[in-house]
């Protein structure tokens, strides 16, 4: 556990609070430890859903460290191997991520949203991308924002004139539940709730597929399904699990996953 980064381990899940200063900001230093962190989430079988959220109710975070940044840490810095935050780049990372965001998603805490497989957001909660009135540009959300928003509202919003209340957000898709502040945790877990109701290698196999099919044509992700190309759909089919589920349906129980 780091004084900034404080993670519970309580299997099965993985709940970590960035808790750096008013802003929750993190620098490359603190990313890395996230990473390392997440890299330990993705090996371990006993945790099946990470969720992530900030300290206070002010910020979720402010993204890029500007104080790190004036003592000459560079915008590209080594964030680790899962990139800003821990988890948007980190390889084969097959279980979700929840990320409940307490307050404003600034930069590259924005990003980490964009990142996530599934978000609940307090009422007030903000997203914005202001890199481009610092003179810098998005990485991750100058990738995903214009995929998943309009054109002139992702354009707007990448050049950093338009704030995104939580509300708008979930009228795009950008997020899955807004709740009041005070419920935001508990939104979370029953989020985290129902992946873990879920057969744990049908969970891996759909993150894998919806990975390796979003820079791919609809025939051509089809087409690769079929030839045995996403490993773990093709694992799943002949999984004990799948063989589990069936049993439990017909026997009216609820399943005992092994996750093989």
């Amino acid at each position: 556990m780091n004084a900034e980064i404080t993670t519970d381990w309580t299997a099965p899940i993985m709940t970590m609070i960035i808790d750096r200063g008013k802003a929750n900001a993190i620098d490359a230093a603190t990313s890395r430890k996230m990473g390392a962190s997440f890299e330990q989430f993705r090996d371990d079988p006993d945790y099946r859903v990470a969720i992530v959220t900030g300290a206070g109710d002010r910020f979720f975070s402010a993204g890029w460290d500007l104080k790190a940044a004036a003592d000459g840490e560079a915008y590209e810095a080594d964030n680790g191997p899962g990139g800003f935050g821990g988890f948007p780049e980190l390889a084969d990372l097959r279980k979700p991520v929840i990320v409940a965001v307490n307050g404003l998603a600034v930069g590259g805490g924005f990003e980490m949203v964009l990142a996530a497989d599934l978000v609940v957001a307090a009422e007030h909660a903000e997203f914005m991308l202001p890199e481009a009135l610092a003179g810098i540009v998005p990485d991750v959300g100058l990738i995903r924002l214009p995929k998943l928003l309009p054109k002139a509202l992702a354009t707007e919003v990448l050049m950093g004139t338009r704030r995104l209340s939580a509300q708008e957000a979930l009228q795009f898709g950008l997020i899955n539940r807004v709740v009041g502040a005070d419920q935001l945790m508990e939104a979370a877990q029953e989020l985290a709730a129902t992946v873990i109701a879920a057969a744990p290698l049908s969970v891996a196999a759909m993150l894998e597929a919806m990975s390796l099919a979003e820079s791919t044509s609809t025939p051509d992700a089809l087409s690769d399904l079929r030839a045995g190309n996403y490993p773990l759909y093709k694992k799943v089919l002949t999984s004990a699990d799948a063989a589990e589920g069936i049993a439990a349906f017909n026997e009216k129980r609820a399943p005992r996953w092994q996750g093989k």
